[in-house]
């Protein structure tokens, strides 16, 4: 197959730029990486055919100056840009400055990324549709009188939201009028800090949704299609830390009704390259829509893991003005995969980022294993960006294979000098409301305030290790000299024979 560019530059860093140099490299693309003064040493920094610097830490001077980008890119003669996901990623002024500059945005055009970035806005395009909306202000409300009225009339409780919004910034939970007053000022704020502008709207709260996601796929000759869905429902904060595929919350029935709401949302703003409907699922199996991200989604290796199919590179195709060649009826889902975010965090202390050298990395491997890493042992996690650090998937031929996957990789990840999300996430692995897919989005806020659900034999097994450990010390301790304990194979202690003598 023909490459469809020679050069590109990645506007990225992290694990989605070494996933993106991955995706060019094995067809024969040259990659410009651009990297911050703190990120010099950076594993995409290394693994990239060129690199350069484009300023301080600060976001807002280094991966975020989209002119100093633009201008590089032109410079050493890169046919397009990738951004990636987060900075530049959904920013359509962006889009339409590469465009201008005769460069190809590796993502939608920016009418579509426009017309979804505004959320209510969205909400009336795909409203528009027949897609499922969450009942809710269908404009953006600036005083405090007209979204009580509002809430008044759909009912408490409601869910403030920032117009222009995301990742859980400029949104609150009202159940009442009092928090309702409290809360407008709160995401004000926010939203004005975070997004540079104050626009709320108002939705009725979903009371224990799920989150389901479709991918989509759509080129520039209206050719639009799902893969299947994503579950992402255990979020702490409306941050995303485990997802899978498929979901044991929907039928193929179910699953059929929602992908084609899911290319009808996209079809209603001319969408075009890949991108993700985000859909709520309410206890009574309806859904809604929830907003569309117009990006590469960091959980999209679920989906290429069952699928089979390498969204970065359909995203350089479609770029590049091919046809896409995939067809609805033809697209095969096998298997359950599953993806864990390693996160730069401590969950001990409500998990605030921690920063250091990274002293010792040990990655799992093994059959179903795939680590989406940016980090390598040495390596000094900044302080100045998202702590997402990795990406654990595992592939099993069903969820129960998938989960004791998941459970074993995470035992043999090893991560020290840094405090990670590592131990966190082997403990929801264990979680019987986990394995049985009984769960919702407020899951780990539920696991935050009592102990974690482990199964009974679960818990039988580790206290017979613990037992033996203990009685193994001690009669190490009480009969053995020092000289003897000194060399004594761990082999013989675990009653195996020795693996060599």
């Amino acid at each position: 197959m023909k490459r469809p560019f020679k050069k590109i530059l990645i506007a990225n860093r992290g694990e989605i730029a070494l996933r993106v140099i991955r995706a060019c490299h094995e067809w024969g693309i040259r990659v410009v990486a651009v990297y911050s003064e703190p990120d010099r040493q950076s594993l995409h920094v290394r693994r990239a055919d060129e690199a350069y610097c484009i300023g301080p830490a600060s976001s807002q001077k280094s991966y975020l100056a989209g002119d100093r980008i633009i201008a590089l890119a032109k410079k050493v003669g890169c046919e397009a840009i990738h951004p990636g996901y987060g900075f530049l990623a959904e920013n359509g002024d962006f889009a339409q400055a590469c465009e201008d500059a005769g460069l190809v945005f590796i993502g939608p055009n920016p009418q579509a990324m426009r017309a979804m970035g505004d959320k209510t806005r969205a909400r009336r395009n795909v409203g528009g549709v027949g897609v499922p909306i969450i009942p809710g202000t269908m404009k953006g409300v600036s005083r405090f009188d007209l979204m009580r009225k509002s809430a008044n009339e759909m009912g408490y409780p409601v869910l403030i939201k920032a117009a222009l919004g995301g990742g859980g910034k400029g949104m609150r939970i009202c159940r009442d009028e009092e928090e309702l007053e409290s809360g407008f000022e709160l995401c004000r704020k926010e939203a004005q800090s975070a997004f540079g502008n104050p626009t709320l709207y108002l939705e009725k709260y979903i009371e224990k949704p799920r989150h389901i996601e479709f991918q989509i796929l759509a080129d520039h000759f209206g050719k639009t299609i799902h893969l299947g869905e994503r579950e992402c429902s255990i979020q702490r904060r409306h941050q995303k830390l485990v997802e899978e595929a498929p979901s044991v919350a929907i039928d193929e029935m179910l699953r059929s009704t929602m992908g084609e709401a899911a290319v009808a949302a996209a079809k209603a703003v001319g969408y075009t390259n890949a991108g993700t409907i985000e859909f709520l699922l309410d206890e009574n199996k309806n859904f809604y829509f929830l907003e569309m991200n117009t990006r590469l989604q960091v959980e999209h290796p679920v989906t290429e893991l069952i699928t089979g199919i390498d969204l970065v590179y359909e995203q350089l195709r479609i770029a590049a003005g091919n046809k896409l060649a995939l067809d609805q009826g033809k697209i095969r889902r096998t298997g359950h995969a599953i993806e864990c975010r390693i996160y730069a965090e401590d969950p001990d202390t409500d998990f605030l980022p921690s920063c250091g050298k990274i002293q010792r990395l040990r990655e799992p491997a093994g059959p179903g294993v795939r680590v989406d890493s940016g980090i390598y042992q040495g390596y000094e996690i900044p302080v100045y960006y998202d702590p997402l650090i990795a990406k654990l998937l595992v592939w099993g031929p069903d969820r129960k294979v998938a989960i004791r996957r998941m459970h074993r990789a995470l035992s043999e990840y090893t991560i020290t000098g840094i405090k990670t999300t590592i131990g966190f996430l082997q403990r929801v692995a264990e979680d019987v409301r986990f394995r049985r897919g009984n769960f919702d989005t407020h899951f780990i806020d539920e696991t935050e305030k009592k102990e974690i659900c482990v199964p009974k034999e679960d818990v039988r097994a580790a206290g017979i290790v613990a037992a033996l450990a203990f009685h193994t010390q001690r009669g190490m301790g009480g009969r053995r000299s020092k000289e003897e304990t000194v060399g004594l194979n761990p082999w013989k202690l675990a009653g195996r024979r020795e693996a060599l003598d």
